[in-house]
């Protein structure tokens, strides 16, 4: 999917002590590289394949908490600012001329280039951090829709009526292993058809909750839900307070791509210019997920009013028809599989380029290792890259059995994730790119843009917080079940 930065900031894929191939030759781009190959279409497919994940099906609670006016209108908005900030951010892809100029192949280059210094270093904790966390908030989310499919076949077979309970450790530790085997896998960005593997998937599981929603509201005859959400009496005013906040979290989270627009830019084909087809790409893509999630968010809660499930799909709004469910939780844990290794893939690839600066002439990190595989090309493996992606799969497979608490993790990533790298980063970049004089009006809109989404993003994290606090207190570490 966007192993960009793996695949092409590896020492060993293009060594500058070669030949450069000349300036426009057919088979290499202008710095040096095999020619890009992207189109609109592939980089939407790689960006909704990011976008529809683990957070929209937690779209119809969020929209509980707000209610008929403000979710609706808070879930339009989120889309609106991350088109204008990711169009932003397309502009930065090059420094300088949009067309000749220097390339930035991830995020962190493109603040390096433009803003330098100790934001380069803020940036690149906060984005390690988030992707670090999206890993954690994928595993829980899997291991839930895992569970969901053994407890759907169970109530199916006992009757709706008894417990079956679950524990999540065993589907944990099983998705752990799959995505250790995923990220010994060199070029991962260039396996096509994962991509459109996903967003099948992503279209599977949205559909069939979207379907769902709309069977129930058909069903009942009525549109569940308030004007303003969640009833005070059903929660405290307080409660109230914490769980709207924490679904401007969850929304955040369901729009957080911004991390991997670089990379997706960087696989893209000139001319016209990457910041156009990516500009395109991300309208379509953008204007795709907007519809699903107002579908989805909507018809959740016209289903279900104030009893709207964390988790659509598992959270046990449906029963029947099972293998319905089924389907729609294994699409989950498919597309999360390949999700995984898109948002990790740029930390892997930092790690290793850093261990490899601070240790030139090691053989561990340097050397690669072909083992032949029968009809198929030879694998290469690199000890290193075993061992460090190896270790950093396990930990965040032992943290999601220690605190398995999906909707608030989400919140958290959401308001973490999104004023820094979603909004102030590219606006920061395209006032320096653009040169946009201080205080012209161009620049005090932009400011105010900003401004205005850290107040969200502040609000988010305390609600996401007060939910975690909540939690703990009836929490017991490894004996989660449902």
């Amino acid at each position: 999917m966007s192993e960009t930065t793996g695949s092409r900031q590896h020492p060993q894929v293009f060594d500058v002590s070669l030949n450069v191939p000349p300036h426009g030759s057919k088979c290499y781009d202008d710095d040096g590289k095999l020619k890009r190959t992207g189109t609109v279409w592939t980089a939407s497919a790689h960006i909704i394949t990011a976008v529809i994940g683990s957070g929209v099906l937690s779209l119809a609670w969020a929209t509980a908490q707000l209610g008929w006016i403000a979710g609706p209108t808070v879930l339009f908005l989120f889309s609106f600012v991350t088109y204008y900030t990711s169009a932003l951010l397309a502009a930065c892809y090059r420094s300088g001329d949009p067309d000749t100029g220097k390339r930035n192949y991830t995020y962190m280059d493109a603040v390096s280039a433009n803003l330098g210094g100790f934001k380069v270093k803020v940036c690149g904790a906060i984005q390690y951090i988030n992707l670090f966390g999206v890993a954690i908030g994928y595993t829980i989310a899997a291991s839930i829709s895992m569970m969901a499919v053994e407890r759907s076949n169970c109530f199916h077979t006992r009757g709706d009526d008894s417990p079956c309970r679950v524990s999540s450790n065993p589907y944990m530790i099983a998705f752990g292993v799959i995505e250790i085997i995923f990220s010994q896998i060199p070029d991962f960005d260039q396996i096509w058809w994962l991509s459109i593997v996903a967003a099948i998937m992503s279209f599977t599981y949205s559909t069939i909750g979207l379907g769902l929603g709309v069977a129930k509201v058909a069903e009942s005859g009525k549109i569940r839900g308030s004007l303003t959400g969640i009833s005070i009496g059903r929660v405290t005013e307080t409660q109230k307070i914490w769980r709207s906040f924490q679904a401007l979290g969850a929304i955040a989270f369901a729009y957080s791509y911004s991390l991997i627009l670089i990379e997706i830019q960087d696989t893209i084909k000139s001319p016209p210019s990457e910041s156009k087809t990516m500009k395109k790409a991300t309208a379509i893509s953008v204007a795709v997920t907007t519809v699903f999630y107002m579908l989805c968010g909507c018809f959740g809660y016209a289903a279900f009013g104030d009893s709207s499930p964390g988790n659509l799909l598992t959270g046990f709004g449906f029963y029947n028809p099972y293998w319905l469910l089924d389907i729609a939780n294994a699409a989950i844990v498919i597309h999360l599989i390949g999700a995984y290794q898109v948002y990790c893939q740029p930390l892997f690839a930092f790690v290793e380029k850093t261990a490899l600066a601070y240790f030139p002439d090691s053989k561990i990190i340097g050397k690669e290792i072909s083992i032949p595989v029968p009809g198929f090309k030879p694998l290469k493996l690199n000890l290193f890259r075993l061992v460090w992606r190896t270790v950093f799969v396990v930990i965040t497979t032992v943290i999601s059995m220690l605190m398995p608490f999906f909707n608030d993790v989400v919140g958290i990533l959401g308001a973490l994730g999104f004023w820094p790298l979603t909004v102030y980063f590219p606006v920061e970049m395209y006032i320096v790119q653009k040169r946009i004089p201080k205080w012209s009006s161009r620049w005090i809109c932009l400011q105010i843009l900003s401004m205005a989404c850290l107040v969200i993003s502040i609000a988010a994290g305390v609600g996401s917080f007060a939910g975690v606090v909540s939690d703990l207190k009836v929490y017991k570490p490894f004996k989660t079940s449902y």
